[in-house]
């Protein structure tokens, strides 16, 4: 006898030997509700809490007990959502099929779902809950009423192998894994406890950046959004490395390449990066703080630094991308980094020269994230200029920095010396400067309105204030805020002017912006204490409106984040919902996958589109990632331009492949549109096929999907708009 057969019997033996009337009626409920029962325990807890306090200092003995049980209620919801997403995770490894749908005679008691079996969601939710409520709680309470919590998981683990859901070797391991998740994070509580009470600014910033880096990972597994057009571009540069691109330079793709190669071609490995250099950001943040405020209390210098890295995750303009990883995730990391060693460099004694060159070589890498990291360049100067530090200019330390950024930047330069530099060209057309000096309100209005939505109202026209009120004191680090902001807003203010600015393209010009606010708002007007008195209103107080203002604006920037992550709460139709780009590839690729196979055994098939963004989804989106193409119809030029055309490939197949005469194609574009006649003359016949694809109702996108056959060769045409 196996081990199957042993579970096999136990199963049986739970299901139907133990059953009875009374079961019948109380296990499918506590299956199902057995949440409920906590309910009681939790109330007692409360109440023997109040109970105990006989000291003379009743009220803070009161306070200490009940913060002890409330941080117990909290981990112990989140160790049930952690729980419940390692449970899941799990399933999609072992695979295990349910009893119910896989045995006969199973006295099934609950609806049996399709999902997997083993480990028992239930089972480890509850056990994951009750163990960390029993640590937190065992103390108010007699021993014998402290094991309730277990003895209610028991029951719910029981329940699943009664109603005929779970074998029982997924409940002890749903157990098993429920307590683990339980330990971790009682563990981890306890080192965090240990080392708050020694630096408490810096552990709840550790803290808060674990939970969100966590809820983040969970958010790319099983969130609502698909990889963006530019993360999937950039993806496919990562599958064919090189010194640099047509429009940006290389980091990006080397930084999803090594995603990749530890999680494969999956949306956690071209995402996880973002969530590092999210993370990295808001440490570096602190650190600068921290290093340009040493002459403040301990306290408050810490309070703005940990202020600062908070801010920056939920910032609207920021938040977005420590799930979405476009060049602005390590962009932003490398200007903070740049930063904080610029600033120690100008202020270090002994170990100066150290300083300069890390510094170089991190504006070299910004470089090689995004060009606009040459504004460092230009805000350094200015700085400089006219601050105390002007001496910095005839210092040799400050163009061996200088010189080693373009070491580190040179492969882009290589690699356009080579391709005809082709991304100056594109980087003009961006600047529209073919189009001459030519004045556009519209844009203007736009960009300001991006910016204020970006940032949120109340922030963006705090932080101006605070910068210029800080700046008028004549301290350094203060004109160090100011004269890394204010030039880059000024340029794409006045760029908006000139043509279409992106509302991305000037955030890091609120960086140093927000290490202000924190400064002029958070430390020296005390908005907690303002937030305190909003909340309880006591005649003791004087509550600051002002200040007021500023903390809905925070609660605001807090909301619009928490938005911008699940749109759906609020409804809005695809049109006016920005997050809709990133939604509908997986349908489409689902679709195109089926129509590949469909048609693959008449010969080989090729994949296009006419847009970069398309033929980059259906890269990643169709089944085994297959090499796909994108056709010039009148389009500028983008990467796939520069790499080996259908004409190439079709001929090295035929070649390699000997018999092999025929080549079929699925060309998709989006919307209802004719087949473009450059592509249709390259095959000799063609169907179409109108696939749509809806959200919540919505139409989201619709596309046409052209069926070609045999491909007799395109006429390849070199794009003249960069």
């Amino acid at each position: 006898m196996n081990i199957s057969d042993i579970d096999n019997g136990l199963f049986f033996l739970i299901n139907h030997g133990t059953s009875n009337a009374i079961f019948d009626r109380v296990m499918p409920f506590i299956t199902a509700k057995g949440y409920l029962l906590i309910i009681p325990y939790l109330l007692y807890v409360v109440y023997r809490v109040y109970q105990r306090q006989r000291t003379k200092d009743r009220l803070k003995a009161l306070g200490l007990s009940l913060s002890s049980v409330l941080w117990g209620f909290v981990l112990s919801a989140f160790a049930f959502l952690l729980s419940d997403w390692l449970s899941n995770e799990l399933k999609h490894i072992v695979m295990r099929i349910r009893p119910c749908n896989s045995l006969a005679d199973v006295r099934l008691l609950v609806g049996c779902t399709k999902s997997y079996s083993m480990p028992s969601n239930h089972a480890a939710n509850s056990f994951a809950a009750t163990v960390v409520l029993y640590y937190f709680t065992r103390q108010y309470v007699s021993a014998v009423i402290s094991i309730y919590p277990l003895a209610i998981a028991a029951l719910v683990a029981f329940s699943r192998v009664y109603v005929g859901v779970h074998y029982p070797s997924d409940v002890v391991v749903g157990a098993f894994l429920g307590t683990a998740t339980a330990l971790v994070i009682i563990v981890l509580f306890r080192y965090a406890l240990s080392r708050y009470r020694i630096k408490p600014h810096l552990t709840l910033l550790f803290s808060f950046l674990f939970a969100i880096s966590v809820f983040r990972i969970y958010y790319i597994l099983h969130g609502p959004l698909d990889l963006s057009p530019d993360e999937a571009h950039y993806w496919e540069w990562s599958r064919r490395l090189d010194l640099s691109y047509y429009s940006k330079g290389p980091m990006i793709a080397y930084l999803i390449y090594a995603g990749t190669s530890i999680f494969g071609d999956t949306i956690l490995g071209i995402r996880i990066m973002a969530v590092i250099f999210s993370a990295l950001s808001s440490i570096y943040m602190f650190r600068l703080v921290n290093h340009m405020y040493p002459q403040q209390t301990e306290s408050n210098g810490q309070l703005i630094a940990l202020s600062s890295a908070i801010l920056l995750q939920i910032i609207p303009m920021f938040a977005p991308f420590g799930v979405i990883f476009t060049i602005d995730s390590p962009f932003i990391f490398f200007w903070i980094l740049s930063l904080y060693l610029f600033y120690k460099a100008i202020n270090s004694q002994d170990s100066a020269q150290r300083f300069w060159l890390l510094l170089g070589i991190s504006i070299g890498l910004g470089l090689l994230t995004k060009y606009t990291m040459a504004f460092f360049y230009i805000c350094a100067f200015l700085f400089l200029l006219f601050s105390e530090k002007r001496h910095f200019l005839k210092s040799s330390k400050l163009y061996t920095a200088l010189l080693i950024s373009f070491i580190v930047f040179s492969p882009v330069i290589i690699w356009n010396f080579q391709h005809d530099w082709v991304t100056i060209k594109h980087t003009a057309g961006q600047a529209h400067v073919s189009e001459g000096l030519k004045l556009s309100f519209k844009n203007f209005i736009g960009f300001i309105g991006s910016q204020i939505g970006a940032v949120t109202p109340i922030i963006f026209v705090a932080m101006f204030y605070a910068l210029f009120k800080l700046n008028g004191k004549g301290i350094l680090q203060n004109s160090f805020l100011l004269y890394f902001s204010i030039p880059v807003l000024v340029f794409f203010l006045l760029k908006s002017i000139h043509g279409k600015v992106q509302p991305n393209w000037a955030m890091t010009g609120y960086l140093t912006g927000i290490i202000a606010f924190a400064k002029y708002f958070i430390n020296e007007h005390r908005i907690m204490n303002n937030i305190s008195c909003s909340l309880f209103p006591s005649p003791k107080k004087s509550c600051n409106f002002r200040m007021g203002a500023i903390a809905f604006g925070i609660g605001l920037a807090l909301f619009v984040s928490v938005i911008a992550h699940y749109p759906s709460i609020i409804k809005l139709p695809p049109k006016l919902d920005p997050s809709s780009r990133l939604r509908g590839w997986k349908e489409l690729g689902v679709e195109v996958s089926r129509i590949y196979d469909s048609i693959q055994d008449e010969g080989e098939v090729f994949i296009l589109s006419d847009r970069y963004q398309v033929s980059s989804e259906l890269a990643f989106y169709v089944k085994g990632h297959p090499k796909t193409y994108c056709v010039n119809t009148g389009r500028r030029m983008n990467q796939y331009d520069l790499w080996p055309d259908m004409n190439s490939d079709a001929l090295k197949i035929r070649q390699n492949k000997q018999g092999i005469n025929t080549i079929n194609a699925i060309f998709v574009r989006i919307d209802n549109v004719d087949m473009p006649r450059n592509v249709a003359v390259a095959f000799e016949r063609y169907e179409k096929k109108l696939f749509q694809v809806y959200d919540r109702g919505y139409l989201l996108r619709e596309y046409s999907i052209f069926i070609c056959y045999n491909f007799k060769g395109i006429n390849t045409v070199i794009p003249e708009v960069y």
